[in-house]
């Protein structure tokens, strides 16, 4: 995988107006899931429209090795012939995840109440990544789990021969954890509970939904998300379109906003509840972003965005809205860059154990770009209006967001903007770089490993 590889720097410098209409790939969340339930129905799944980066190829390796047959057909679509819940078989080798903490932590899930051993490693960044919060649920379902200190990979685990349904209050935001949980639930007799005091993304229940699973979805008194899933049933092979991702979306989309001059359309992009902050935030901010040909599809609300360059004031936004952005704060904090007035970002303390310590990355960067921020423990404060800005080298610790996002940076600074390593893109948009190039703007260096 490229992460692993030599680095090979990339540099953005200032484009003239961007234009056109694009389509980002597919879903990283939605395409991840898609693999797992197609492999764990009976009978064959057709997955039209998934993205293929190395996470999500990681996942479809994964699958594979407990005995799902995967194949891409000459229409580009994937099918997956699926052996049934309850049926999988143990992994031969060690499963390598490189740097999909997705994938590594719904397949724990899933793996977790099958009776077989599974062993669980990745790159350098998904190696620092905490594990122990799927590895405490999933003990309490009798999971056998043993791991580096600190609960990080590599990790090893040994299902549970008699799994144990829980009910499981989520600690933490986080649509990866109450994935983990109910899918180790599919396999669990009796009901599993997951209650989750703050919404994240649903794609895990609304599809779980679409393969036959009897779940419900409820609020208690005090408002919270009640989850319950009733434990084997036999899943049914579907038909899936994968929609495009929002959070690759956010790069074009934040581009056209601060290149003056700027029109674009991004079409085909999941509108999911939970995944739109970014959106509702950048409109706080005084962007121009219109909803256009909105639609269903799959279940899920799907439409086209059409952006044209803005003039943004900073706003603070609500903490309550981190779990529907978390992955966009990144670029969010280069559109606060060229707002008038500070942008206020409180609540994001979770973008400190993502790919990178993503705060601490994304206020360096600024800094090396002479643009001024605040980082506290649990927020970022960019004050914007920055003249001149530009110029700086960004270390990317790994993290293709934070990569993407200061070559967005760079289209509109004073100076070029330079990443360390391009390489990483590749884990979530590997046409990142082409896609700009249809819009008009110049990203240069090794092109071949980054896009």
């Amino acid at each position: 995988m490229s992460h692993g590889s030599t680095p090979h720097p990339l540099t953005a410098g200032q484009a003239g107006p961007l234009a056109g209409t694009i389509r980002v790939p597919g879903d990283k969340s939605i395409s991840h899931r898609a693999l797992m339930f197609g492999a764990l129905a009976v009978g064959r799944t057709t997955v039209t429209g998934l993205l293929e980066s190395e996470d999500v190829l990681a996942t479809a390796n994964a699958m594979r090795a407990v005995g799902a047959t995967i194949e891409k057909q000459a229409d580009g679509s994937y099918t997956i012939d699926g052996i049934g819940l309850g049926s999988l078989l143990e992994p031969e080798s060690v499963i390598d995840f490189g740097n999909a903490g997705t994938g590594v932590r719904l397949t724990m899930g899933i793996l977790g109440t099958h009776d077989i051993a599974a062993t669980f490693v990745g790159d350098a960044s998904l190696s620092k990544r905490p594990m122990g919060r799927v590895f405490d649920p999933l003990r309490q379902m009798g999971t056998n789990v043993i791991a580096r200190s600190g609960d990080r990979l590599p990790a090893s685990i040994r299902g549970a021969r008699q799994p144990l349904p829980i009910t499981y209050r989520v600690p933490v935001p986080s649509a990866q954890v109450k994935s983990a949980v109910l899918l180790a639930g599919l396999n669990a007799p009796g009901e599993t509970t997951v209650i989750e005091p703050i919404a994240t993304r649903d794609h895990t229940e609304k599809m779980l939904a679409g393969f036959g699973a009897e779940i419900s979805v409820t609020l208690n008194e005090a408002g919270e998300r009640v989850i319950r899933l009733k434990g084997q049933p036999e899943l049914k092979p579907q038909d899936l379109e994968v929609p495009g991702d929002p959070s690759s979306a956010a790069f074009p989309i934040v581009a056209a906003l601060i290149v003056p001059g700027s029109d674009v359309t991004v079409e085909n992009i999941l509108l999911n509840e939970h995944r739109t902050g970014l959106i509702t935030t950048l409109i706080e901010m005084g962007a121009d972003i219109e909803i256009l040909n909105e639609r269903s599809a799959g279940g899920e609300r799907v439409g086209d965005i059409h952006v044209r360059h803005s003039k943004l004031k900073g706003i603070t936004v609500p903490p309550n809205r981190a779990p529907s952005m978390i992955d966009e704060y990144p670029v969010l904090a280069v559109a606060a860059a060229f707002a008038e007035g500070d942008t206020h970002m409180p609540g994001v303390e979770e973008l400190r154990v993502k790919e990178s310590d993503r705060l601490a990355a994304v206020a360096r960067g600024l800094e090396a770009n002479g643009i001024p921020c605040i980082e506290a423990e649990d927020a970022l404060t960019v004050k914007g209006g920055a003249n001149a800005i530009g110029g700086g080298t960004v270390v990317t610790h790994l993290d293709h967001r934070i990569a993407m996002s200061f070559l967005v940076l760079g289209l509109a600074s004073g100076k070029p903007v330079t990443v360390d390593d391009g390489a990483v893109i590749a884990t979530s948009f590997p046409t990142f770089t082409s896609l700009f190039a249809e819009l008009g703007a110049t990203i240069s260096g090794s092109e071949s490993e980054a896009a």
